[in-house]
């Protein structure tokens, strides 16, 4: 097990609320060390579109008095938290990353039910993070906000759609950070940052309003560690009127659930999905070094390929669709703003039929079939979150690559957004230039304490555990 930390900076949720309870420190000191760290993130690799630190301030002293008083609000009561700035938060301009929208279209008195459940819990509110714009692509730079880069190495990417949040909670501004996947978004972030990310299952997590990307959009906790995302998991489950497709209450608490070992689970480890996908070494034998882990720990571990062939131009006709959906309404001059990369995207989602369309929701139901079939074989399964590591900040895909869109180097995020699965991505080490490598764990839909309860015995197990990121003072 790691060393326990010193600095208040770097305490998971859990270990904070359990100090303020001890009165060990107060919610005003973890917010005051979270702030400094905010800072220094924000001038080594702009990780956020705005921080509010007399707000932030001002909610901690009040949690603090709450905290004194016995009568904490709820499970994050003072915990510093932070939110993409894609989520609609009050008082706070949601500008999604695009000078397509100005502060004063508010007027900005509505919180989406991720922050809604936060607010409700007591959670202290530390800034907005960046996004690329509308949450676009598999990196974070927008024409509003610039480029975000990684903590562990600022010139390359932090990823994306969620990457201020990732690098965010790598840079220990707030433990807990509210990010959104469409195509891999928390997951492939969380993966080039090294911290901890879940898209839950489809619904479990309530969305209003509605992506124009439809039901391939999840909202998830991208936290420090498995733990602290099956607590605010608790949080942002709860029920909320305006998302029509929610899921019913969970009838277990995910933290307590994720508590139980790996003891007899059968995990499928895919190296590549079976496609032909080159996959850095040093992410391969990291991810494989996870599958004998697993099986170290009493899994039953076997490897194995789900048989699904990849769903990319499926995927890519949902998403350019949604993505036209989203600039429909506005005129010539207003386009002319956008972020040229997904100008080109939204021309080619306005060529599409109707028919094209449901082409592809009949072949994103059927790998859905499939890795449901899948599942009655294996309770989760195990691949690299990405095939490589962080590359160059400020661009869209690896220079040299001969790629041209980011869904071409992210094959093993995007299927599990058409399937509606929970999928995690947790760091399992880093490769020979200091970036983090991330190891994905799935499972079937609604398996999301399983997915939680794995992850967090690999925590436990220290599989996860790498050195911090030092920023820059």
């Amino acid at each position: 097990m790691p060393q326990a930390p010193t600095d208040l900076a770097e305490f998971t949720a859990v270990a904070l609320t359990a100090g303020y309870a001890a009165g060990d420190f107060t919610p005003v000191e973890a917010t005051e060390a979270a702030l400094a760290r905010a800072e220094a993130a924000q001038r080594s690799v702009n990780a956020f579109t705005a921080i509010s630190a007399d707000q932030a301030l001002a909610q901690a002293k009040a949690s603090a008095d709450r905290w004194r008083a016995g009568s904490p609000l709820g499970l994050l009561d003072g915990v510093p938290v932070t939110v993409k700035d894609l989520v609609l938060m009050r008082d706070t301009p949601t500008l999604r990353g695009s000078l397509t929208i100005s502060p004063q279209d508010g007027p900005w008195d509505e919180d989406a039910p991720p922050v809604a459940r936060l607010r409700e819990h007591g959670a202290v509110f530390l800034a907005r993070t960046t996004t690329p714009e509308f949450a676009w692509k598999g990196v974070t730079d927008s024409p509003r906000h610039g480029v975000t880069g990684n903590p562990y190495d600022p010139a390359r990417t932090a990823g994306g759609s969620s990457g201020g949040a990732a690098a965010a909670v790598a840079a220990g501004a707030g433990p807990l950070s509210v990010g959104t996947d469409g195509g891999g978004s928390v997951r492939i972030p969380a993966s080039f940052c090294g911290i901890f990310a879940l898209k839950p299952t489809y619904g479990r997590v309530p969305m209003y309003p509605s992506s124009p990307f439809g039901t391939l959009a999840h909202t998830g906790p991208m936290t420090r560690d498995a733990a602290d995302a099956a607590l605010m998991l608790d949080v942002l489950s709860g029920s909320d009127w305006r998302d029509w497709s929610q899921q019913a209450p969970p009838a277990q608490s995910f933290a307590a659930e994720c508590r139980a070992d790996v003891r007899g689970l059968r995990i499928a480890y895919s190296p590549r999905l079976g496609w032909d996908v080159p996959v850095d070494p040093e992410v391969a034998r990291a991810v494989r070094r996870v599958a004998e882990r697993l099986a170290e720990l009493g899994a039953v571990v076997e490897e194995t390929d789900p048989g699904v062939s990849d769903p990319r131009e499926a995927f890519e006709t949902l998403w350019f669709s949604g993505a036209a959906r989203v600039v429909q309404h506005m005129d010539p001059e207003r386009r002319e703003l956008l972020d040229p990369g997904l100008r080109e995207i939204c021309e080619q989602g306005a060529r599409l039929t109707a028919l094209d369309y449901l082409a592809a929701v009949d072949e994103r139901m059927a790998l859905g079939r499939a890795m449901g079939d899948f599942h009655t074989r294996y309770d989760l399964l195990l691949l690299p979150t990405e095939p490589l590591t962080a590359f160059e900040a400020g661009v869209e895909v690896p220079a040299g690559s001969g790629m041209r869109r980011w869904t071409e180097w992210t094959p093993f995020t995007y299927p599990f957004n058409m399937t509606q699965q929970p999928a995690a991505s947790l760091p399992c080490g880093l490769d020979s230039r200091g970036l983090p490598i991330g190891a994905q764990l799935v499972g079937a839909r609604h398996a999301d304490a399983l997915v939680l309860r794995a992850a967090h015995t690999l925590y436990e197990a220290g599989v996860a555990d790498l050195p911090r990121p030092v920023l820059p003072d």
